[in-house]
């Protein structure tokens, strides 16, 4: 079971693939948001699917896929949370987990075009995997409290501008972060009790050329560490959306030339699903 959005940007409609159909959700709930997911809405979703209560949603080819999560609250990073990233970083790999924040406004749709800011020259991509926060969570105990706060997993695409984060951030990275459509997210949510975070395939094309191929489980801090983690520090929200770090093979790494105007971004998750960006010039 997949949850998704469907339709135009701010005006989509829930609904959820079971089985290769697609039903709608909007007699159900307004949209997929915290409050939908800390009320129980997977669960009742699941329930309706399997008593086939769905309406079918017609004509979803022709419709635009949206993200998956509406108007998330945050949208919380972990910065070099793969081994082989960090060298190609130039960092030796954290002790204790990197956090930034996105702009929760950053976050799009899977195949929604991304505008190249003015004047920027080191737009990178960066494949993660997202995490959907589906129960507010504050000092957790532990990492098995940790995973159950999830409420699924989604392909998260960190966007970056290297000379924003780098050379003008003041220490910080967000400013490279924060352009407009720099979060494609989705194309679907899958629950939590259908995925195994650690042992997720990760990749990215550009142009159809492969940049990036590596696994979760090469993870230095496990996807329940991290919920863990940031428990400690900040009240996680239902719909929070925490991108958990991305494998080599980006652009930073001096070893591939940034994203211009006319590029293509491919990139999925095993299980999860993929994305198609393609980059234009910004006006």
């Amino acid at each position: 079971m997949r949850l998704r959005r469907l339709g135009a940007a701010g005006h989509e409609v829930p609904a959820v693939v079971h089985e290769g159909r697609t039903y709608r959700l909007d007699g159900m709930t307004p949209d997929i948001d915290g409050e939908f997911l800390a009320g129980g809405g997977i669960q009742r979703v699941r329930e309706a699917v399997a008593d086939r209560e769905l309406p079918e949603f017609e004509g979803v080819d022709s419709l635009r896929v949206g993200a998956p999560i509406a108007r998330p609250g945050a949208v919380i990073c972990i910065g070099q949370n793969y081994a082989a990233h960090a060298a190609e970083s130039g960092a030796e790999p954290p002790s204790t987990p990197i956090v930034f924040f996105k702009h929760p406004n950053t976050v799009v749709g899977p195949e929604d075009d991304v505008e190249i800011p003015p004047g920027a020259a080191k737009v990178d991509w960066e494949v993660e995997l997202g995490v959907v926060i589906g129960t507010e969570a504050t000092y957790l105990p532990d990492e098995r409290a940790a995973l159950e706060v999830i409420a699924g997993y989604v392909v998260s695409h960190d966007i970056s501008e290297r000379a924003y984060q780098i050379e003008q951030s003041g220490g910080q990275w967000s400013k490279g972060k924060c352009s407009p459509g720099f979060n494609p997210v989705g194309p679907d949510l899958v629950p939590a009790t259908e995925v195994d975070p650690q042992v997720l395939r990760l990749f990215s094309r550009v142009n159809g050329e492969v940049k990036q191929d590596s696994t979760t489980s090469d993870m230095i801090f496990t996807v329940a560490a991290l919920v863990h983690h940031l428990s400690q520090y900040m009240t996680l929200s239902p719909g929070d959306l925490v991108n958990t770090g991305t494998p080599e093979g980006v652009a930073f790494s001096g070893r591939h030339p940034y994203l211009r105007a006319g590029d293509v971004v491919e990139l999925g998750i095993e299980s999860l699903g993929e994305q198609r960006q393609r980059f234009v010039p910004h006006g």
